[in-house]
């Protein structure tokens, strides 16, 4: 005799099937919008960035460009900029997400690359994505619950059309906000999403289907080598633990110099950005840095490059620019990669990848997230040494993030809750 499902399972079924539906379409749009949205993007990143490395005097006019952006955020109502914290604290608590928010920081990034601020473009990405979901939200007059979900959907589609990870981008937001739990209900809104949002990047020839750093000769990791990738992930973590106290430090010192002073902080800072990029003769610290990434995989990078790169990223972003932390990083970790090649006697370019996944998970506290990336960024081949790195810089980096809005459940060595903020433990640190 057959079994026939219960009334409360088929209502269960139909509850679930209902939902699919919804959030189908849903994901579908918000996919569609910010594919666009940030297919445009990419496109303006580039041109400005072709046109100021075809002319360094550009780089004259960034303290200009940083008034501006002081000017424009100001006059909009908002002195202070909480980047890519705000979106965290929207998901995770409730916080209200401006829409004039995303407006705001696509201008100030493309002023900021277009001026030769050493940046990245995810911040933009991730807010950008944040409000025009916030936006959609509204409009349908969404719950709060089926709003946060939509919110996370914005990010990832904005991360996968952006970065052309969609897989990493799927899952960035569940991992990140709160790190040592999993938001599973937007599992569904962001996967839709973020491959809905690559497809038309895709289409549009902003984002491409294969790994852009793809490495191929990898030497087995079941030798000597996994001595050698442990050395990496070491490294990685000890690199995002200077650059995000270098970030802090930076903060902490030009808040001592120009309190209650932007025009001239942002002014300060992007002098020093346009001093030491015309003193060292080249462009490739400012922006995105995307022939450094280059020379790094083929052995060519300077041993100090990841230092340099610190310091452009520090100056220009606790100046007032605007961009994001995760470019830069990955610019640190493969430089670091380049210089530990030579160390450790291992192929530029799997050491570079390492780094590049090591980095990024330090300063994020994603380690899935991280392997994903690896995977989108340099292929199948090398996922051993880079799950390695990625696995050791996590536990080593401390409970220390770019985004201090962070909230770190577990502990990343033992077993026990610690339930820290990442910004409140640094305060609490550099205090006592």
């Amino acid at each position: 005799m057959v079994d026939f499902p219960g009334k409360e399972t088929i209502e269960s079924m139909k509850k679930a099937a209902f939902s699919l539906v919804k959030w189908v379409a849903l994901s579908a749009a918000a996919g569609v919008v910010a594919g666009l949205i940030m297919s445009g993007f990419a496109s303006l990143i580039a041109i400005v960035t072709e046109f100021r490395l075809a002319h360094m005097w550009m780089l004259l006019l960034l303290p200009a460009a940083g008034c501006l952006i002081v000017f424009l955020y100001r006059a909009a109502g908002h002195e202070t900029d909480h980047g890519t914290n705000m979106v965290i604290e929207a998901v995770r608590e409730d916080a209200p997400m401006p829409y004039e928010q995303g407006i705001l920081v696509l201008t100030a990034t493309v002023l900021t690359h277009a001026f030769g601020g050493s940046t990245g473009r995810e911040g933009a990405a991730l807010q950008l994505g944040g409000s025009a979901a916030a936006v959609g939200a509204g409009l349908l007059h969404l719950n709060e619950r089926d709003k946060k979900l939509l919110l996370m959907a914005g990010m990832s589609a904005a991360f996968a059309a952006l970065f052309g990870t969609p897989l990493a981008a799927s899952v960035l937001p569940l991992e990140f906000v709160t790190v040592g739990e999993m938001f599973y209900p937007a599992l569904v809104p962001c996967v839709l999403a973020s491959f809905t949002a690559h497809a038309v990047a895709v289409k549009l020839g902003t984002a491409h289907l294969a790994a852009p750093y793809a490495v191929a000769a990898v030497p087995s990791l079941y030798s000597t080598a996994m001595l050698k990738a442990l050395v990496l992930g070491i490294g990685s973590a000890l690199a995002a633990v200077l650059f995000i106290n270098a970030l802090h430090i930076t903060d902490s010192y030009f808040d001592r110099w120009f309190k209650g002073r932007p025009y001239i902080r942002v002014m300060a800072g992007g002098a020093l950005v346009a001093a030491l990029a015309c003193a060292l003769g080249t462009q490739d610290y400012c922006g995105l840095s995307s022939q450094l990434i280059h020379d790094s995989f083929a052995g060519n990078a300077a041993p100090y490059a990841f230092l340099l790169k610190i310091l452009f990223t520090c100056f220009t972003l606790e100046a007032g620019f605007k961009g994001g932390e995760i470019v830069p990083s990955f610019v640190i970790g493969a430089s670091l990669g380049c210089l530990l090649s030579g160390f450790l006697s291992l192929p530029a370019d799997v050491c570079c990848a390492a780094g590049m996944c090591g980095v990024f998970c330090a300063i994020t506290n994603s380690p899935i997230c991280s392997l994903l990336i690896a995977l989108e960024l340099f292929g199948p081949e090398g996922m051993g040494y880079y799950a390695v790195s990625i696995a050791i810089a996590y536990s080593m980096s401390g409970y220390y993030g770019v985004f201090g809005a962070q909230r770190i459940r577990f502990s990343k060595t033992g077993t026990e809750a610690v339930d820290v903020k990442a910004g409140d433990l640094f305060k609490k640190h550099h205090e006592s």
